[in-house]
């Protein structure tokens, strides 16, 4: 019986300093939902705190109020993002340190919105080994009035040519870093759609869907046979001064006087559903120390993609052109909101780290950012040590991002710790 007082006394004691360190630690993100769509709180949407670094599990659940409140309880002291789901749609920001609120904004959805076209499609080739290699940007404009999210299984159409061979795909909202999403075949053969919302503007940024393909180019030439499924103010290729463009359909491509060794033509004002023919012949490659030194710098509207709901700060258009292409003299240059994302380079690279942010959560639509499950090989293994780099990686890229949204990190020691973790993250993934 003494015994028995003596745990009972213990229990007493020590569970309320339990309860405390545990609370300790627990910290409540609280927030607002807003419709933008009709300018009211979004009430009735569920929202989900997410652990980054426990493969985006949900750790808290909540349900907006009638006034678009909600509130979470942090388990921990990990990195979390908040997503909220509105009509079917996704929106993520990272939840914030101390007392600032966690607010997000969502839209109303539909599969087809008013002002939805394309600011541009951006083609960057080069050949490799008899191969033609092509890295495809489209930037897509949502200036719906009510502000409207495009989305369904075919938010957004392309034509391929009908021999391309797709090696990656990637789509980023505005304000987002770039992530692995889903494409279908849609039609004929090199017909395809993109399943991924196009949501409304936010200020100059816009939505980008981008893809990388490669062709037959035994005899070191091409003809193209382009087609748009939305108007387009700017077609733009881009290619090596070692390699030839001749259009051969009549359209006015204009050459843009850019970097010695890149060569830039671009058509204004291109129509929907007509053909663009044009043919590109000769060898060469982009300048790989340029494509460096862009990558060594966020693109414009790239920030911690959904890891950021608003997904996240980005870096002035302005800041770094494109990585030492100096301004035309004399000369307008349509290209000049798009240098960050045409010699990148890294940015189908940055799409499949961020799969590694946005995995797929349980039960949620195939349409939300995410790349799939991820299955991590055994570990000890060279491939299990190259997946638990690209995890660490994952960790920092997140971790960068927040520091950046949260303005606790300088510019320019954000662009170097940007630039190192993309030369290892190309590394790993070359490895893989």
């Amino acid at each position: 019986m003494k015994s028995s007082q003596i745990v009972f006394r213990t229990f007493a004691i020590t569970l309320p300093l339990f309860l405390a360190a545990a609370f300790a630690q627990a910290t409540s993100v609280t927030g607002t939902v807003t419709n933008k769509t009709t300018g009211k709180p979004a009430a009735g949407d569920p929202v989900v705190l997410v652990d980054v670094q426990a493969g985006m599990g949900e750790v808290a659940h909540a349900t907006t109020d009638a006034k678009g409140r909600y509130s979470l309880v942090e388990p921990g002291s990990s990195p979390y993002l908040v997503r909220a789901t509105h009509q079917g749609a996704t929106y993520f920001v990272a939840a914030p340190q101390g007392a600032a609120p966690a607010d997000i904004t969502v839209f109303d959805v539909a599969p087809k919105v008013q002002g939805v076209s394309i600011e541009a499609d951006v083609l960057e080739i080069e050949s490799d080994n008899g191969l033609l290699r092509v890295a495809e940007r489209f930037f897509v404009h949502n200036n719906s009035m009510p502000p409207t999210t495009q989305w369904s299984a075919k938010s957004f159409e392309v034509v391929l040519p009908a021999d391309a061979v797709i090696d990656g795909v990637g789509g980023q909202r505005p304000n987002g870093l770039p992530t692995t999403i889903k494409i279908d075949p849609d039609g004929p053969k090199g017909h395809y759609s993109f399943n991924f919302p196009i949501q409304p503007d936010d200020g100059d940024k816009d939505t980008l869907f981008q893809l990388s393909y490669h062709l037959p180019y035994a005899s070191g030439k091409y003809a193209f046979h382009a087609q748009l499924t939305l108007p387009a103010d700017n077609l733009a290729v881009l290619m090596p001064k070692s390699m030839t463009f001749t259009a051969t359909s009549g359209d006015s491509f204009k050459g843009v006087p850019e970097d010695p060794n890149i060569q830039t033509f671009v058509l204004k004002n291109a129509a929907a559903g007509k053909p663009i023919d044009f043919t590109i012949a000769g060898t060469g490659s982009m300048p790989r120390e340029q494509q460096g030194a862009a990558g060594g710098q966020q693109p414009a509207g790239m920030g911690a993609q959904d890891a950021s709901g608003s997904e996240a700060g980005t870096a002035a258009p302005g800041s770094t052109p494109g990585g030492g292409i100096g301004t035309p003299i004399n000369t307008p240059d349509p290209l000049s909101k798009y240098k960050w994302w045409i010699l990148g380079g890294l940015g189908l690279l940055l799409a499949a780290a961020a799969a590694f942010l946005l995995r797929k959560p349980t039960g949620e639509p195939s349409s939300a950012p995410d790349a799939g499950a991820v299955t991590y090989p055994a570990f000890g293994s060279p491939a299990g040590k190259n997946s638990q780099l690209l995890g660490v990686l994952k960790e920092e890229m997140f971790a960068l991002e927040s520091e950046k949204i949260n303005g606790s990190i300088e510019a320019e020691e954000y662009a170097k710790i940007k630039a190192a973790l993309e030369t290892v993250l190309k590394r790993a993934l070359n490895r893989k």
